[in-house]
């Protein structure tokens, strides 16, 4: 079973798709869009990205220069194993937010920098993709939580 308990450990946005995201201290998510002012916002089933920080450490453990935010993931986790969630889990970020789990990686189409780095990439196996049912704010070290129904 995993661990149904953690912290936010850092927030990215990008303003463009195919740029490098930027860590802000905070965010708004709103439903049938996801974060605002990120360009992978949208009405779709992959509005935002989450990746644990014990993800990213394997990756620095194998020699990447990386850090959150390097993957594209809007959301980086400490304390909840992200990969091992079923579809359709829910998550509880902060006060209000909650989170579905729609997607569990992805196919990579073309190999980004970090692969290219070291020949291998994290996000298509342990990253997951949500979309957002309940909005509000939510900000660094704000607990997340998978919940029940």
């Amino acid at each position: 079973m995993a661990t149904t308990k953690g912290t936010i450990k850092a927030i990215s946005i990008s303003k463009e798709k195919g740029t490098q995201k930027t860590n802000v201290p905070e965010a708004e998510l709103r439903v049938d869009h996801g974060i605002t002012g990120d360009a992978h916002a949208g009405d779709w089933h992959r509005q935002i990205s989450l990746l644990g920080i014990e993800s990213i450490r394997k990756m620095i453990d194998k020699g990447a220069r990386v850090a959150p935010g390097n993957f594209a993931e809007n959301i980086t986790t400490e304390g909840i194993n992200l990969y091992s969630l079923p579809i359709a889990a829910k998550l509880r970020l902060g006060e209000s937010v909650i989170l579905e789990v729609t997607q569990l990686g992805k196919e990579c189409h073309s190999h980004c920098a970090i692969y290219e780095q070291i020949g291998d990439c994290i996000m298509p196996r342990e990253g997951i993709f949500a979309k957002v049912l309940s909005p509000g704010r939510i900000q660094i070290a704000d607990t997340i939580e998978v919940i029940d129904d």
